[in-house]
């Protein structure tokens, strides 16, 4: 059985014992979640939502909070001396996909 849920603006493909990296959720490490449901699929059936499926749930539990590789920025403006650079380290939070219910 997998399922596509929705957090942070983005789509995930997950079925159970799967663990993933999401954008940022302000969840303690240890509660469990409930992502919003898009499609839901069991191998001979397949629910799609109009947004979301009603009454499926997929819970999730939060595992660590962390941040990623840095990225560096650098903005330039030729013939003008403007150099700027700046690093970025987006955060994330590590979820384990408990169960899906259709």
């Amino acid at each position: 059985m997998f399922a596509i849920v929705q957090t942070g603006g983005k789509q995930y493909n997950v079925t159970e014992g799967d663990i993933i990296k999401v954008e940022k959720l302000s969840n303690a490490v240890g509660d469990k979640i409930n992502l919003e449901v898009l499609l839901v699929s069991d191998g001979k059936k397949t629910i799609a939502g109009t947004p979301t499926v009603k009454g499926a749930e997929v819970t999730a539990e939060v595992l660590s909070h962390g941040k990623g590789d840095k990225i560096v920025v650098y903005k330039y403006k030729p013939k003008k001396n403007e150099r700027k650079k700046q690093g970025h380290r987006q955060p994330w939070t590590e979820l384990k996909i408990a169960s899906i219910k259709m």
